[in-house]
């Protein structure tokens, strides 16, 4: 079962993406954690928006790349993730990576969340990036 999943933009341009194999790849990694993709919204916005939503619903007075609401319902996976695309391509430029590479990070990093990982705590980041890599490896060979 393929994720019903919308692609939206605020005031920014959508991306170009090969959406369909996003939305496979989606219910792959989801799959690999033993959770079913099922309602994802992805909101492509600034880094204006980001910071406006980051502190109407956080209270956080900063910019990030990525906010993930959860509506998971057992191992169904629902949410909402906001992605400031200002601020992926600036961490994009600061880490020396590709900003489609780093887009699709940001991307599954969102799912990544609803599947139970974090990133806050003490070595909880270090899980996060083996996650986000094993992921990233997962991409590629859907090409093959």
């Amino acid at each position: 079962m393929e994720p019903q999943v919308q692609w939206m933009t605020a005031g920014v341009e959508l991306p170009r993406m090969d959406f369909r194999k996003l939305e496979h790849w989606i219910a792959q990694v989801a799959m690999s954690h033993n959770r079913t993709a099922y309602t994802l919204n992805y909101m492509f916005c600034s880094d204006d928006e980001i910071l406006r939503v980051n502190r109407q619903f956080l209270r956080h007075d900063y910019f990030t790349d990525i906010i993930t609401f959860d509506y998971c319902t057992g191992a169904l996976l629902r949410g909402d993730i906001f992605i400031s695309l200002d601020t992926v391509r600036s961490n994009a430029e600061d880490l020396g990576q590709d900003y489609e590479r780093e887009l699709l990070r940001v991307i599954v990093h969102g799912v990544l969340h609803l599947c139970g990982i974090n990133d806050k705590g003490p070595g909880e980041r270090e899980i996060m990036e083996r996650a986000e890599n094993d992921a990233l490896l997962l991409f590629d060979s859907l090409d093959k």
